[in-house]
Parts: C-alpha cells; structure tokens; sequence
C-alpha cells in the first residue's frame, strides 16, 4: 500500500534523525535515494588516511564501508552494489535499481585506494548534447552516479548566462542585446566556447532564471558529495556590440565555425587590453556571490577557432594575462585547459606555441585535460604538457550519437601505461565525454580504472555481465567477453552513427557527420544478441541491452541492404531495387518498433522534456525548435547536419525514413526516366524538408511501446 506523501516524509526524517550521529550523513542519503529499501543494512564509518581509499566488511549482519571521505565512501557502497550484489545505478534516472531481496555478506575485508585523487568528468558538449532540459530529479540521479563512481570534478557551468547578464548590463548593453547575444538553450556549450553568437536567441529571462537557481542545487549537492566543481572564468568572448561602448578596445573576430554565417561570428578580446581584467574581475566577484567558488575555472579562449596571432611570445602573453587576471581577484585560482584545441588544429599549435602557451602561467595553477586519450595522447607529443598538472581523459562519444564504439582492450592498455609512465604531473583520469549515448559501462570502467581494485579486465566484464542480467550465465558472460573482444575495438569518431540515420546517398557516407564504420561483422554481434536472448531476466538493464544490440545490428545490416539498392540501380535492375528499398525502409520502421520499447531511446522524452520549460504556446514551440534542431539540421547550413544522430523512437519514422523513402523514390525515379540521379537537386530538396522537420512543422507519431523480449525475438527471427 502507498503510504500518504506525509508520512513517507516523516519517516525519512526519522531515518535521518536516526543516523545524524553517522559519519558520512550525506552518503546515507544518496543510499536513501537509490536504494530506500536496503539502505539500513550499510554503515558509513570515516578512515583516518592520506590517500582516499575506501574498506568493505561486515559489522555484524550489517554492511560496514569505511572510507577517508563521503566521495571515497560512495565509491565504495557502489563497489559493494556492483560487485557483491549484481546492481547497477544508471545515471539515466529513467532506468531503475534493481537489487536482490536480501543483500548479501562479504566475506573478510576488502580494501580499495585510489590511483590519484582527481577524477574528472563532462564537457560543455555534454550540456547542449544531453542536458539542456533537466531538472532537478534529472541532475540528483546523475549526481548520484558521479559520487559513487568516484568523480571528484565534474565540470559544473550550468547558469552562467545570469551572471553574464548582470556583468554585461553592467557594462551597458541593454538587456535585449544581451539575451539575443544568447544562443538558444541546447547550442549554448558552443555560445560559451566562443563558436557561436545569436543563434535562435533570444535567450528567454525564465531560462536564465531558472538555470541559475538550478546551478545552487547542482553545486550544493556536488559540494557535498565531496566534489570540487569546475566553474567558468572569462575567456575573452564578448558581445560584438561592447566595441559601441568602448570604441577604443583591442578585439577581433575569430574564425568561422561550423559553417555559420557571418552574422553568428564570435568576438574576442585581446587578454592584454585593459577591459579584459575589469571583465574577469565583475564576472568571478558576480559568480563568487551567486554560487561560491572552489578556486578551479575552466578557461577556454581558442577552442576550434584561431587565436589572433600564432607567434609564441603573444601567445604566452595571452595565457600570461588570462592568469593573471584570474589570480588578481581570486589569488587560489587554477586554470583548467581543454587539451582538445591541440589536436583539432596541430597546424597551428605547434610544441613551440604549446610550451609557450602552457609555461606562461606559473607551475601547477593550470591543469590540462588530455581530452581524447583513447585515440590520441598529447601528452606524449609534449613532455607531458611540459610540466603541468594534466589528467587522463576517454572521450567515447561525440554528439550523443546511438553509436555502440569504444576500443576497451586498448583503453585499458593505455590507462596501464599512463600509470606506469605518465609522470609525477598526472594528477588524475576522467572523461570529456559529448554526450550520453548507449555506452554507460565504458565511463564505469574509465572512472573505475582510477582505483587500484586488484579486478582483471576478464573479471570486471563478467561482473558487468553479472550485474546486467542479475545472475550468472556462462553463455551471457561470453556475450560480453565478445563484445568487449570484437565489437568495442574502434574508437568513437565524429559523427560515428549507423546509415539510418545519415543523409541519404548512393554510396558512402555523404558527409563526415555520419561514419557507420565498424570492425566487426554482422554475424559476430547477431551472436551476442542470440545469447542475451537465450537468458531472460526481468532486469532493466537486461531489457535495454537487448534493445540496444538488437538496435546496432539491425543499423549495421541497413548498411548492407543500401549497398544492394545501389548495386541494383547501377545494374538498372527495377525489380530488386523495389526489393530492396521496402527491406530498407521496412529494417527502419523495425528499428523503430524495438528502441520504442526501453524510454532512453526517446525522441518524445526529448521533445516534452524542453516543451515543458515554456510558459505559453509560443515559448514550448520555441524550446521544441530549438531541440529538434540540435538533433537535425544542427546549425544553418548542412556542413554540421546530423551530427548528432539519435537512433530514437519518433525520429526514426518522422524524420530519418522520410529522408530515406524521398531517396529511393527519386533514385528509382531516375532509373526508370533513364535520366542519372541528381543528386545535386535531391539534397536541396531534403534540406528544405530537413529545416521544416526542425522548425516543428512536422508532427511527430511516436509509437507504443511494446515488450522489449518479444520484440526482440521476433526480430532476431525475421532478420535470420
């Protein structure tokens, strides 16, 4: 029986009450929220320790994790739920904790200490990319999921645009050339990162209000948890309009990005200009007041742009006095660097403007982020970002794209080397992550690997397999062996997507934003999907492993099908072409039916989810155009369209197979006529559809969700 809201609220008091004696009361509340009906059975004790590092034993019949803080103490409570009781804590709240009916004992005393003692996670992308509708019952659950996977600094730039506002009202701009200097609330990462001004501003007050009194939750709770949380400092992006009020200032345009029009060009301050410090000086003194300060700010003036100048000595004057401005108002400041602009653009970043740039700023207040370790480490290229602090990073995902990828075995080779050989200036590892795509484990793994656990990597994926199903099976184990043997080997790509959901074309990829580039076959990942199939569970995370496999496989088989169609186009063979285009078009609609069956392959979650945020008719369409675009077209030009691909319930048949049906129509058009396929006129052609998809002028029907197992098994059947 449900008990009246009242009393549930009383009784958690009394829990509360009961343990306020407890070291680590902020543990025990997270243990309230993701598992209310067990967590008595757990206490929290405090370690005196040096090095952060957590103990399991029992305390009687009861579960006793003692640890050196409440970060330490989270991590290990989720060691003792992953490994002891076969659980996992999704940091999607939509996906339940399931655990058994009885926690079980452990056996003698495990101890856990950690690698290093930053652990760093997010992206700016990851706020456009997965985060830009959340609300509090969103960001407690990712919250949670970061503590108990150990993260001790997370980026943290939520609700910035309201100190902007007052600093630059400050300054003079009226406060509609401010809001419409605002990007629109989902390509806000890329206002923020100087790639982008005005776009589908402006910015509604209620957004900027409501961002602000959520970053208060946000970095409370993180505080708590024993986070550092890694606020923004000015990097020299301004209004345009600021040149009105000071006629004399040093600024330039930067580069164009993203194929935006000139009308959404950024404008940059030179650091050596005397407005730069009095900026840096009003935003972090506004900041400090509204959210407090942990004395770590992420400062990113060139990412994916040009700098002014590439001679040495200006750069190194233009970190220089980035610092500088940081330390005159907070004299604890700590610069924190994307490593990503070195490898974007290594024409330019040269070692020599690299050790510029990096040995301006004093030893040890700039920490660097190695941002794409997995492909990529710079920190080989620069004597270890010659001599600053600097942290491990796995990227895994760009664009929040439905891709399965991620290369394990040569992560985990990497990680074992960066240990080993990495030097007494790396601090930390961690993830820089774009988006939340279909990949939770690999993060698990980055976050965990910053623990000296003594697991193997064949033992940690037959836990995972573990914990997955809820129980042991040997053949589901060798499932997970496979994929993490011959399916996770390729590194995660801009744009890695399968074909469904790529602009259409004969061959190839037609762009660089969709890459459905895989190094396994279609038999290997049928496999995985029959033996998860063969071990029912009621588990959810079971449930969406079927759907997500089933989901890649039938993408991967797309592929196949479309390189048929072609084949029977250039044969000018009519009837299998139609054969193929309803096998097609036909695996779209299944792919539909299958992802509609777990709620994080959602569209409509999406769509609702920013809708909700409006206050009238005209502010919810303004929301949904501004997310639908982000998932589409992306920008005002095709040069960014479909990066970042979802493989979503509702997307799937309203936008990807329209795309597709528009295709083999005109391409079977053509054969019949006799006349080539011109493909000049079908992309115009789509791209008009393709903008009134994302401008809300297309309904969306989203289909019912069915029973993922059934479903599954009805497709594994028919695509034998």
């Amino acid at each position: 029986m449900r008990l009246p809201k009242i009393v549930a609220l009383l009784l958690v008091v009394m829990a509360v009450s009961s343990c306020a004696s407890e070291d680590f009361p902020q543990v025990r509340e997270l243990a309230m929220r993701i598992i209310p009906d067990h967590h008595g059975a757990i206490v929290f004790e405090a370690l005196e320790d040096s090095v952060d590092c957590f103990e399991l034993s029992m305390r009687g019949e009861k579960v006793l994790v003692r640890a050196n803080n409440a970060n330490s103490a989270a991590v290990g409570l989720n060691h003792y739920l992953k490994n002891h009781c076969m659980t996992t804590v999704s940091w999607d709240l939509r996906n339940p904790v399931q655990l058994p009916d009885t926690l079980p004992a452990i056996e003698g005393n495990v101890r856990v200490n950690a690698h290093c003692s930053d652990r760093f996670f997010l992206n700016y992308c990851t706020f456009g990319y997965t985060m830009p509708w959340w609300g509090w019952p969103e960001w407690e659950r990712f919250i949670d999921w970061m503590a108990l996977n150990g993260v001790t600094m997370p980026l943290a730039i939520t609700g910035q645009e309201a100190v902007w506002q007052k600093v630059w009202m400050k300054h003079g701009l009226t406060d509609e050339q401010v809001r419409s200097y605002f990007s629109g609330p989902a390509h806000l990462p890329w206002h923020r990162m100087s790639n982008i001004d005005y776009w589908q501003g402006p910015l509604p007050q209620d957004w900027i209000d409501g961002q602000a009194e959520l970053q208060k939750k946000i970095l409370r709770r993180e505080r708590e948890l024993g986070m550092t949380p890694v606020l923004p400092a000015f990097a020299g992006h301004v209004p345009k309009e600021l040149a009105d009020i000071y006629p004399s200032i040093d600024t330039s345009r930067v580069s164009y990005w993203g194929g935006f029009a000139n009308e959404y060009r950024c404008t940059f301050l030179a650091p050596m200009d005397s407005l730069y410090s009095e900026i840096q000086k009003d935003f972090l003194t506004v900041q400090t007041e509204m959210f407090g300060t942990d004395h770590i700010y992420g400062v990113d003036p060139f990412n994916e742009i040009d700098a002014p100048s590439w001679d040495p000595q200006t750069l190194a004057a233009m970190s220089a006095h980035i610092y500088e401005s940081m330390a005159t108002v907070d004299p604890e400041a700590v610069w924190l660097q994307m490593g990503w602009l070195f490898y974007a653009d290594p024409t330019h970043w040269t070692q020599e403007n690299i050790e510029s740039f990096l040995r301006a700023v004093p030893q040890d207040r700039m920490i660097l982020l190695d941002y794409y370790c997995e492909f990529i480490e710079i920190w080989k290229q620069t004597r270890s970002f010659y001599g600053q602090p600097y942290i491990w990073c796995y990227l895994g995902n760009f664009g929040g794209n439905t891709m399965m990828s991620g290369n394990f075995s040569t992560v985990s080779s990497r990680i074992d080397d960066a240990l080993a050989n990495g030097g007494d200036n790396l601090v930390g590892m961690g993830s820089t992550l774009e988006g939340f795509g279909v990949n939770m484990f690999m993060y698990e793994y980055i976050l965990e690997r910053a623990w000296d656990t003594g697991i193997s990597d064949r033992d940690w994926i037959n836990a995972l397999a573990d914990r997955r199903l809820g129980y042991v099976d040997a053949g589901v184990r060798k499932a997970w062996q496979t994929l993490c043997d011959e399916v996770y080997t390729e590194h995660s790509k801009t744009g890695h997507s399968t074909l469904t959901c790529a602009h259409p074309a004969l061959e190839g990829n037609w762009h660089w934003t969709t890459k459905p580039s895989n190094h396994y076959s279609v038999e290997t990942l049928r496999s995985v999907w029959d033996a998860l199939l063969a071990a029912p569970s009621e588990r959810d995370t079971y449930e969406y492993d079927v759907v997500n496999v089933g989901r890649q496989l039938l993408g991967d088989m797309f592929l196949q099908v479309r390189n048929e169609f072609t084949s029977a186009y250039k044969a000018g063979n009519l009837a299998l072409m139609q054969e193929k285009a309803e096998l097609m078009l036909g695996i779209i609609e299944d792919m539909d039916r299958l992802v509609a069956c777990h709620p994080e392959f959602s569209l409509k979650d999406w769509v609702q989810m920013a809708r909700a945020l409006g206050k009238t008719p005209q502010e919810k369409d303004y929301y949904e155009t501004n997310a639908r675009t982000l998932v589409s077209v992306w920008g005002d030009s095709y040069h960014l369209s479909d990066y970042a691909s979802r493989a979503w319930a509702g997307m799937l048949t309203s936008f990807y197979k329209v795309r597709w049906e528009m295709f083999v129509d005109d391409v079977m058009e053509s054969c019949k006529s006799g006349v080539p396929f011109d493909a000049k006129a079908f992309d115009a052609k789509i791209w008009d559809f393709e903008n009134r998809w994302a401008q809300s002028s297309h309904k969306i029907e989203y289909p019912q969700p069915g029973d993922p197992i059934a479903t599954a098994r009805e497709l594994a059947e028919k695509y034998r």
